[in-house]
């Protein structure tokens, strides 16, 4: 049972989470997508929200700034936290702007108000979960499309509410956080999404 705990925050990483919900959006949505656009978007992401952090984190390892990929005290968040936000910024101004595909535009700007809200709380010492800001913001984000798209994915949302409980469980499990810091996590994923979500519903 340790080992399964421990897998699931591995799993269920957050740098994997932005683009579940992008594949998620290019699997359900009823507009004609170009089969190359979908394509281009997908490796363009792939590439700037997975393999460009994983070598950011080999680097500031390198350099002695952060001792794990799960970022465990607020001091070693802050330069990956800034860093993904300069990330998060290039993906909506260059890959999914607001004139090509406007529900993905404004999922990414709720994840660069959740990564920014993450920052400045580690600058006053507070660790809130960046696992749970992850996975209930992609979990806000399958239902607005839902109701967006007026789709039956009560199977999906029902798989995601384990998921985040399987997440939270683990992160406790494993004495990453407090209930306090699971909690702020899910609020911080929550509300962006759900304050963003009249922009293009």
């Amino acid at each position: 049972m340790n080992h399964l705990l421990r897998s699931i925050s591995f799993i269920f990483h957050p740098l994997l989470m932005p683009l579940l919900g992008v594949i998620f959006y290019f699997s359900k949505s009823p507009r004609f997508i170009p089969k190359e656009v979908i394509t281009a978007k997908l490796i363009s992401l792939f590439i700037l929200t997975i393999i460009l952090p994983i070598l950011l984190y080999f680097l500031l390892k390198t350099l002695g700034k952060v001792k794990s990929i799960y970022l465990e005290t607020t001091s070693e968040r802050i330069l990956p936290l800034i860093l993904n936000c300069i990330v998060v910024i290039i993906v909506i101004q260059r890959i999914l702007t607001p004139t090509q595909i406007i529900e993905l535009y404004f999922f990414f700007v709720g994840i660069l108000i959740s990564s920014m809200t993450c920052l400045v709380l580690a600058f006053f010492k507070f660790k809130a979960s960046i696992h749970m800001i992850a996975v209930s913001g992609v979990f806000m984000f399958f239902i607005a499309l839902s109701i967006h798209f007026s789709i039956n994915i009560n199977g999906t949302l029902a798989l995601m509410a384990i998921i985040s409980g399987a997440v939270a469980t683990s992160r406790l499990h494993v004495n990453a956080h407090t209930y306090k810091e699971l909690l702020m996590g899910i609020f911080i994923g929550v509300i962006p999404q759900l304050l963003l979500v009249p922009y293009w519903l």
